[in-house]
């Protein structure tokens, strides 16, 4: 198994921060991301705890289950089926209040389930495909939600 971890800060309030990322159909403005919708909607908000969300990224189709969800502070999911294949074993987000915005961590624990290159390919196909999209994801939440700065010439 493959740690993979893309942090960021988002210049925008914590809770707009954690509403847009945990709302997965803002991810399509990413360019690696081609459509995600949400399949079944969770237990006491639309992408709480049960709520099942497909994505289909460049590089594969996957369906996830949220298992926690801690608004605004962290949601986990997990990654029942994908194509192709992988086993996936924890998916979470946190997000912490810092100066200037929303720290957001963004983890993973995943690998490609082949014999003998399984780990190999994790690490040098999955793992940099998996953070850039991470990052791309993350980079557009701050696109969408960064408020101007006041000019300091007044």
């Amino acid at each position: 198994m493959e740690t993979m971890i893309v942090e960021r800060v988002v210049a925008a309030p914590i809770d707009d921060v954690f509403a847009w990322l945990t709302t997965t159909t803002n991810y399509t403005r990413s360019p690696l991301v081609v459509r995600c919708r949400l399949a079944k909607a969770g237990e006491s908000a639309p992408y709480g705890v049960g709520a099942v969300r497909d994505h289909l990224w460049l590089i594969g189709w996957f369906r996830e289950r949220i298992t926690h969800y801690d608004p605004p502070y962290a949601t986990e999911y997990v990654v029942d089926r994908s194509l192709p294949p992988s086993r996936h074993e924890l998916g979470r987000m946190t997000f912490e209040e810092v100066e200037g915005g929303t720290l957001v961590r963004w983890t993973t624990r995943a690998e490609i389930p082949v014999p003998l290159i399984g780990g190999f390919l994790t690490r040098r196909v999955a793992r940099p495909v998996i953070t850039r999209t991470f990052g791309n994801i993350l980079d557009a939440a701050n696109s969408a939600l960064a408020r101007p700065r006041a000019s300091a010439a007044g």
